[in-house]
């Protein structure tokens, strides 16, 4: 059986309406089915959205909250932006206008960050990582989905460092600073750098890991990778910014 699915991006062909509803709900009820748990609406080829095209994305928004899921819609063109607006569709899922992306500033090196905590992950103990992780953002100024995402994100830079690095050797960094939060995720193994302006390898040793890379950008503000400073491997970085810069505090107990 093929790998479950746990992020897609699903391109929306033409206009949203009553003759690409049908193969559209297809394809999301067959990833829905599969496990999947997230999914983008790509509408940067959509300029209409009717009657269908809101129940579409009502009745899957639903099915997807039903089963501990989030559907979002990215690249709405302005004309459909209007019409979800109207609908109110923003009340109850992410929405993201074409060309939206939150520009990351990179941190001043004279900023210590609020609190960090490293921890060592395990092959067999990926569930109890990805959880830690969850548990430590759930402590920020973050909403449920913004750490749904960032918690998905997470798992998927940690189960690349174990499945295609040295196993044992993978840590995990979580660091809240006044206007964000990072995660490193280091391993050993052999990789490659990546800025978070440049665009993943398309073929060679390292395409595999290059559509991970895509599938976080999905979900972080800014997803890099680079050299250890010390030592072999490489270290992936998040970024999520918060829509509040405010005093970032968390449960001493909970980053113990």
């Amino acid at each position: 059986m093929p790998d479950m699915v746990n992020i897609a991006l699903v391109t929306v062909e033409g206009d949203l309406d009553v003759r690409t509803v049908p193969a559209l709900r297809r394809r999301i009820d067959r990833l829905v089915s599969g496990g999947c748990r997230r999914i983008f609406l790509n509408m940067a080829g959509a300029r209409y959205v009717d009657s269908a095209g809101m129940g579409l994305i009502l009745t899957e928004l639903r099915r997807m909250r039903g089963a501990g899921g989030l559907l979002s819609l990215m690249n709405v063109s302005p004309q459909a932006y209007q019409a979800l607006r109207r609908m109110r569709v923003f009340d109850y899922m992410p929405v993201s206008r074409a060309g939206e992306r939150r520009a990351v500033v990179a941190l001043d090196p004279s900023v210590l960050p609020e609190w960090r905590t490293t921890f060592r992950v395990e092959p067999a103990s990926l569930r109890e990582a990805r959880e830690r992780v969850g548990e430590l953002l759930s402590s920020l100024p973050f909403t449920p989905d913004e750490v749904f995402d960032m918690t998905l994100a997470s798992g998927e830079a940690l189960g690349n460092a174990v499945d295609h690095t040295c196993g044992g050797g993978v840590l995990a960094t979580v660091a809240a600073y006044p206007d964000r939060v990072t995660i490193d995720v280091a391993d050993c193994g052999e990789g490659f750098e990546l800025p978070d302006d440049e665009e993943p390898p398309e073929a060679g040793p390292f395409s595999e890991r290059g559509r991970g890379i895509r599938l976080m950008r999905l979900l972080a503000d800014s997803v890099s990778i680079a050299h250890k400073s010390a030592g072999e491997g490489t270290v992936v970085r998040l970024v999520k910014l918060f829509d509040d810069a405010s005093a970032v505090s968390a449960d001493a107990d909970l980053r113990a």
